[in-house]
Protein backbone atom coordinates (compact mmCIF):
# COMPACT_ATOMS: atom_id res chain seq x y z
CA UNK A 1 0.00 0.00 0.00
CA UNK A 2 1.53 3.27 -0.99
CA UNK A 3 2.22 6.63 1.47
CA UNK A 4 -0.61 8.41 2.00
CA UNK A 5 0.01 11.63 4.16
CA UNK A 6 -0.91 15.64 4.68
CA UNK A 7 1.16 18.57 4.55
CA UNK A 8 -0.24 21.42 6.46
CA UNK A 9 1.23 25.09 5.81
CA UNK A 10 -0.40 26.67 8.54
CA UNK A 11 -2.61 29.19 6.37
CA UNK A 12 -5.66 29.85 8.42
CA UNK A 13 -7.78 28.55 5.64
CA UNK A 14 -6.56 24.52 5.69
CA UNK A 15 -8.41 24.34 8.91
CA UNK A 16 -11.76 26.45 8.49
CA UNK A 17 -12.11 24.93 5.30
CA UNK A 18 -10.77 21.35 5.85
CA UNK A 19 -8.23 20.90 2.77
CA UNK A 20 -4.13 20.13 3.30
CA UNK A 21 -1.73 22.18 1.39
CA UNK A 22 -0.82 19.28 -0.20
CA UNK A 23 -0.99 15.43 -0.22
CA UNK A 24 2.08 12.82 -0.99
CA UNK A 25 0.20 9.96 -1.85
CA UNK A 26 3.28 6.92 -2.57
CA UNK A 27 5.22 8.80 -5.78
CA UNK A 28 2.63 11.05 -6.58
CA UNK A 29 2.36 14.94 -4.57
CA UNK A 30 -1.00 17.03 -5.31
CA UNK A 31 -0.52 21.07 -4.06
CA UNK A 32 -3.96 22.40 -3.14
CA UNK A 33 -4.13 26.03 -5.11
CA UNK A 34 -1.90 28.43 -3.28
CA UNK A 35 -1.95 31.83 -3.02
CA UNK A 36 -0.21 34.70 -2.70
CA UNK A 37 -0.06 34.76 1.05
CA UNK A 38 2.47 35.23 3.87
CA UNK A 39 1.24 32.67 5.76
CA UNK A 40 3.50 33.56 9.17
CA UNK A 41 1.92 37.05 8.81
CA UNK A 42 -1.58 35.95 6.97
CA UNK A 43 -0.77 39.10 4.55
CA UNK A 44 -1.16 39.61 1.29
CA UNK A 45 0.53 41.88 -1.73
CA UNK A 46 -1.99 44.34 -3.48
CA UNK A 47 1.23 43.80 -6.50
CA UNK A 48 0.19 40.08 -8.73
CA UNK A 49 3.69 39.76 -9.72
CA UNK A 50 4.39 39.66 -5.83
CA UNK A 51 1.56 37.39 -5.44
CA UNK A 52 3.05 35.07 -8.12
CA UNK A 53 6.49 35.15 -6.25
CA UNK A 54 4.68 34.60 -2.97
CA UNK A 55 2.65 31.90 -4.39
CA UNK A 56 5.91 29.97 -5.56
CA UNK A 57 7.49 30.49 -2.05
CA UNK A 58 4.57 28.67 -0.58
CA UNK A 59 4.36 25.78 -3.07
CA UNK A 60 8.16 25.23 -2.93
CA UNK A 61 8.13 24.96 1.16
CA UNK A 62 5.15 22.32 0.25
CA UNK A 63 7.18 20.07 -2.52
CA UNK A 64 10.15 20.47 -0.67
CA UNK A 65 8.40 19.35 2.93
CA UNK A 66 6.95 16.15 0.21
CA UNK A 67 10.75 15.42 -0.58
CA UNK A 68 10.68 16.97 -4.04
CA UNK A 69 10.94 20.14 -6.00
CA UNK A 70 9.98 22.25 -8.48
CA UNK A 71 12.37 19.99 -10.81
CA UNK A 72 9.57 17.28 -10.15
CA UNK A 73 6.40 19.51 -11.49
CA UNK A 74 4.69 17.72 -13.88
CA UNK A 75 1.17 19.88 -13.99
CA UNK A 76 0.76 23.49 -13.15
CA UNK A 77 -2.61 25.44 -12.86
CA UNK A 78 -2.51 29.27 -13.03
CA UNK A 79 -6.16 30.84 -11.47
CA UNK A 80 -6.48 34.75 -12.25
CA UNK A 81 -9.74 36.23 -11.72
CA UNK A 82 -8.50 39.17 -14.28
CA UNK A 83 -6.45 37.73 -17.15
CA UNK A 84 -4.13 40.89 -18.20
CA UNK A 85 -2.53 40.15 -14.68
CA UNK A 86 -1.04 36.75 -15.99
CA UNK A 87 1.26 38.14 -18.64
CA UNK A 88 3.01 40.32 -15.56
CA UNK A 89 3.89 37.44 -14.23
CA UNK A 90 5.12 35.49 -17.04
CA UNK A 91 8.81 36.24 -16.15
CA UNK A 92 8.47 34.61 -12.69
CA UNK A 93 6.98 31.84 -13.62
CA UNK A 94 9.43 31.06 -16.43
CA UNK A 95 12.49 31.51 -14.17
CA UNK A 96 10.44 28.46 -12.01
CA UNK A 97 9.39 26.46 -14.69
CA UNK A 98 11.33 27.19 -18.12
CA UNK A 99 13.25 24.30 -17.44
CA UNK A 100 11.13 21.73 -16.24
CA UNK A 101 8.11 22.51 -18.97
CA UNK A 102 5.35 20.94 -16.58
CA UNK A 103 1.91 20.53 -18.76
CA UNK A 104 0.42 24.12 -17.93
CA UNK A 105 -3.29 25.53 -17.90
CA UNK A 106 -4.42 29.16 -17.05
CA UNK A 107 -8.17 29.86 -16.20
CA UNK A 108 -9.86 32.73 -15.31
CA UNK A 109 -12.22 32.38 -12.24
CA UNK A 110 -12.88 34.15 -9.67
CA UNK A 111 -10.86 33.30 -6.23
CA UNK A 112 -12.21 32.66 -2.68
CA UNK A 113 -10.18 36.44 -1.20
CA UNK A 114 -10.88 39.99 -3.51
CA UNK A 115 -7.13 40.66 -2.67
CA UNK A 116 -6.31 37.14 -4.41
CA UNK A 117 -5.00 37.81 -7.83
CA UNK A 118 -3.39 34.65 -8.74
CA UNK A 119 -3.37 31.19 -7.17
CA UNK A 120 -1.42 28.49 -8.50
CA UNK A 121 -1.78 24.23 -7.97
CA UNK A 122 0.66 21.70 -8.97
CA UNK A 123 1.11 18.18 -9.25
CA UNK A 124 4.40 16.15 -8.85
CA UNK A 125 6.30 13.08 -8.66
CA UNK A 126 8.74 12.24 -6.17
CA UNK A 127 12.05 11.03 -7.51
CA UNK A 128 12.57 7.12 -7.20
Amino acid sequence: MSERRAIFSGSTFEEQIGYARAVVDGDRVHVSGTTGFDYRSMTISDDVVAQAEQCLVNVGAALEEAGCGFADVVRVRYLLPDRADFEPCWPVLRRTFGAVRPAATMMVCGLADPRMRIEIEVDARRPA
